[in-house]
């Protein structure tokens, strides 16, 4: 849109300069019309340039809005999937599973403690003589539910809707192992998050390079690709972070 800006802008001032050759050159009887014709011009030309800007800030002005949305929602969904795997060892990428584990999940709440022990395969090897050995034992000390401590009073049910942007959407959720590593991905197209908006200013938003926007296509959180539980939003984004 910048270029276009200037283009607008060019115009306009070269518009200017026509005017000013006019008035000096031109016969007095044409330049009622011709001036008229030209200051037409820069008015809609003027109308065009602010109308681009507008349009963008206001572009801009829902984007943000909609992306706080999918982003908590994305959120959510991390959450869930990292007490997921606390317990079942992996991630999933059925939330049907997620949910059905939200509603019963009961996750235990353990201490870490080293205790020495008798070896007794050592003590045997060198004829009785006592040695001891340092293992680590877990205990647990109590449990708690999943759903009245993490999504209390949240409607986690519809986790798996985008909310905002196309109709009936519903966010892309993956799971597998990367280098013997349980990962996950959750992701939507920034298209369907900001559908019925200007194409052009979709496309551009879609190829965003920068420290302050939500860079690539998608809005996602964790990865199929890489081992993290992140998302791909940055600070400024994100409320429940």
């Amino acid at each position: 849109m910048l270029k276009v800006i200037i283009a607008v802008v060019a115009i306009i001032l070269a518009t200017i300069g026509i005017v000013w050759l006019i008035d000096k050159f031109v016969p007095k009887k044409l330049k009622p019309i011709i001036n008229l014709a030209l200051w037409g011009i820069i008015i809609f030309l003027g109308y065009i340039t602010f109308n681009s800007v507008y349009a963008e800030i206001e572009f801009n002005k829902l984007k943000n809005e909609r992306y706080e949305v999918v982003i908590d929602r994305l959120i959510d969904i991390r959450d869930a999937e990292v007490v997921y795997k606390q317990v079942n060892k992996k991630y999933t990428d059925n939330f049907d599973h997620l949910i059905r584990f939200i509603d019963t999940a009961q996750v235990p709440i353990t201490q870490r403690r080293d205790s020495t022990i008798l070896d007794e395969e050592k003590t045997k090897r060198f004829g009785g003589i006592e040695y001891f050995k340092t293992e680590v034992i877990v205990d647990t000390l109590s449990y708690y539910s999943v759903k009245d401590s993490l999504f209390k009073n949240k409607d986690y049910k519809s986790m798996m809707n985008v909310g905002v942007g196309q109709e009936g959407a519903k966010f892309k959720l993956e799971a597998g192992v990367l280098d013997e590593t349980p990962v996950f991905e959750a992701s939507i197209d920034k298209a369907i998050i900001l559908f019925g908006q200007d194409k052009n200013l979709i496309d551009k938003e879609k190829q965003t390079l920068s420290v302050d926007g939500v860079n690539g296509p998608n809005l996602s959180v964790g990865s199929m690709n890489e081992v993290k539980t992140t998302g791909n939003w940055p600070k400024n984004f994100g409320k429940k972070e």
